[in-house]
């Protein structure tokens, strides 16, 4: 299971450390960047995305992207006066994202003008206020906004048998007909109420991903992998059954391979590799 991350994005050291404060004390981990290469130098392993909202899949932007979405982040905090982050671009793709836009994006200025509280609420911020009114409220932003993982109702969950729907699912995921599990998984999904469903999410987006990539859509299985991370990671390492550990090796795995050969040689991945979900009944 992933910490419970927030990320921030500002220069103010006196600023970071009050957030960091704020942030311990209700059992969240602060990752506070300076810049889009601050980020990028906390981050693990390679990527590769482009300037629009929505998932970047090629060039510095993609990186800084993947970065994030690695974090599964549950609050995003960006100081607007951090000319190094360019906010007007970032909010968009932040929200736009099905990877990312569940996260809430809390944004503060020194001096929050009328139009620049407007224009940031257009661009994806839940709340845009003065940089005195974020510190005094910080605790209290946090307490409201950071999506918080319903742990126990999880643990319930997870220790539930397999959906018939579900097991067919897997059935057909395991004998490569992804499509096909697809569609079974998302009946299993839909039929779902609990914290439970997300495992089907994940596993079925595993699935897609595969899919785009026998198919040689790159961009297509680099954003159905980013996308599952946040349905994976919540859970333990064993739900209902399903080895979700080494599902989700196996999909960072299949990332890591498919980034190291690049859109042009999208065609080379040996899709003999992939791997069985493991479960049992």
């Amino acid at each position: 299971m992933t910490p419970s991350n927030l990320i921030l994005f500002s220069q103010n050291a006196g600023l970071i450390d009050a957030v960091r404060t704020a942030a311990d004390e209700q059992g969240y981990l602060l990752h506070a960047f300076t810049s889009p290469a601050d980020l990028l130098a906390s981050a693990t392993g390679d990527a590769v995305q482009k300037n629009r909202p929505g998932e970047p899949t090629k060039g510095e932007d993609a990186s800084s992207f993947a970065a994030i979405v690695n974090l599964v982040p549950k609050l995003i905090f960006i100081d607007m006066d951090n000319l190094a982050i360019n906010w007007k671009k970032w909010m968009p793709i932040l929200k736009s994202s099905p990877a990312t836009r569940r996260a809430p994006i809390v944004a503060w200025a020194v001096d929050m003008a009328a139009e620049t509280k407007a224009v940031a609420k257009a661009r994806g911020a839940e709340i845009a206020v003065s940089q005195e009114i974020f510190l005094r409220d910080v605790s209290k932003i946090i307490s409201k906004k950071a999506r918080k993982a319903d742990t126990d109702g999880i643990k319930a969950a997870c220790a539930e048998p397999l959906a018939p729907l579900a097991i067919k699912g897997l059935e057909l995921f395991n004998a490569g007909s992804y499509f096909d599990a697809h569609e079974e998984l998302e009946h299993a999904w839909n039929e779902d109420t609990g914290p439970g469903r997300d495992l089907y999410r994940g596993v079925l987006q595993v699935g897609v991903a595969y899919l785009q990539i026998e198919r040689g859509n790159y961009n297509g299985a680099i954003k159905m992998l980013m996308r599952v991370k946040q349905w994976l990671d919540p859970l333990p390492d064993t739900c209902r059954g399903i080895n979700v550990a080494k599902l989700r090796h196996d999909a960072e795995a299949v990332n890591d391979q498919i980034r190291a050969l690049g859109r042009e040689r999208i065609s080379e991945f040996d899709t003999s590799t992939f791997e069985a979900v493991e479960y049992t009944l």
